[in-house]
Parts: C-alpha cells; structure tokens; sequence
C-alpha cells in the first residue's frame, strides 16, 4: 500500500469522528458562553490549575481566524501573561472545517506530548494555508519536528479511542455553548472586540484579564 493510499485511509477513519463534529459545531468564518471550568483533556500553559485568572481558547488549527489571531497576538500575549505566570492559559480543541483535517491535527499534537502539543499546535496555524490544502506532508513534517515517525503519525491519526476522545471534547464545547473560533473567556466571560477579523484584540483581552487581576 502507498503512503498516499495509507493516508486516504486513515483519513477516511478520521472523517468517522469529523462528520459528527462538523455536524455539531457549524462554523461560521471559523460568537459563546460558559465553559470556564476544567475540562477533560484541557492541555494548558502558564500559571498552575486555581489561578487567580485563568484564559480558556477554544480554536482550530484549520480556522483562518484563529491563524491571524496567533500570527497577530500570541507572542505578545505569553511574554505578558503566560511566561510570567499572571494566568493559565487553557486551549481547547474544536475542529472546524475541513474538520476531518483539523482532527488529525489535533490527534498527532496530542501524540507528541505534553511538552510539544502547544509546539505541533502553532506550527499547524503558521502552516494553515499548506495544511489544509496538504495535510499528510504537512503533518509529517511537522510530526517529524516534534520527534514522531510517519508510521507513528499514521497510528496517531487512525487510533480509535484518541478519535472517540476528540469527539467528546468537541460535545462538550458544543454543550458548553461555543459556536465560533477563536473564542476566549477570561475567567469564565467572554472577550469580543466587535469587527475584528481576528478575533479578540490584545488590548481588550489585557483589559479583560487586568480587571480580573487587579480584584482582591
């Protein structure tokens, strides 16, 4: 069997578990409430679980929007909250279309560890426009990056249960009222910067997380 045979193959599995998500989770251009307690399968960064703030993304690596959020915000927002430990930063994953792809994204992420998931995550954003337009060499290179064969990429994208995992995640999402990506919650509110193609802005997000600081 070919590497690309192989591929459409264990993309085939995948779509299993991306058709019910794309289904659930309707994007529009890739608005939400609630969902600011721990979740199963949160990966996080920064400050420790109990924080004073805590900021939950929910994004996808085949998002647009998500992208130029990352591309426009994301260094600055870690050197001022993240590697200072003011806040944990928490990343949920909810696949948007082609959301068959997006899933394989988040599945060889998880594969590579606690320690390079946030590593694979950024690179699919950075790499979205190749990504989406050639996943299996994409997700090699970038598996390959983080330390993983293409063998081990292949058995990361076609594990059953990693897939019924994912589902989950993205049920509860969708329970917890998110409808679009990139959605972020300061402590359990919702930051929107009305118009922005981006998502929201850093200044309204600093503004948001400032307040919830500065509280006693």
């Amino acid at each position: 069997m070919s590497a690309t045979t192989r591929y459409a193959a264990m993309s085939r599995r995948a779509a299993m578990t991306a058709a019910a998500l794309t289904a659930m989770v309707a994007m529009a251009g890739c608005n939400s409430g609630g969902a600011g307690a721990p979740a199963d399968g949160d990966m996080a960064m920064g400050a420790p679980e109990g924080a004073k703030v805590t900021v939950v993304e929910y994004a996808s690596v085949t998002c647009h929007v998500c992208e130029a959020w990352q591309k426009e915000n994301w260094e600055a927002f870690k050197a001022a909250y993240v590697d200072t430990n003011k806040v944990r930063y928490v990343f949920r994953e909810i696949p948007t279309p082609p959301a068959e792809i997006a899933v394989a994204g988040f599945l060889v992420a998880r594969c590579a560890g606690e320690g390079k998931y946030f590593d694979v995550v950024h690179e699919l954003l950075a790499s979205r426009e190749e990504f989406v337009t050639d996943p299996r060499s994409t997700l090699f290179r970038v598996g390959n990056g983080a330390g993983l064969s293409n063998d081990q990429v292949q058995q990361c994208i076609t594990n059953e249960a990693a897939q019924i995992a994912a589902e989950e995640r993205a049920q509860a999402a969708r329970s917890a009222g998110v409808d679009s990506t990139p959605t972020f919650l300061v402590n359990g509110t919702k930051v929107i910067t009305p118009g922005s193609p981006s998502g929201p802005s850093m200044d309204d997000l600093s503004k948001a997380i400032d307040a919830e600081l500065a509280k006693n």
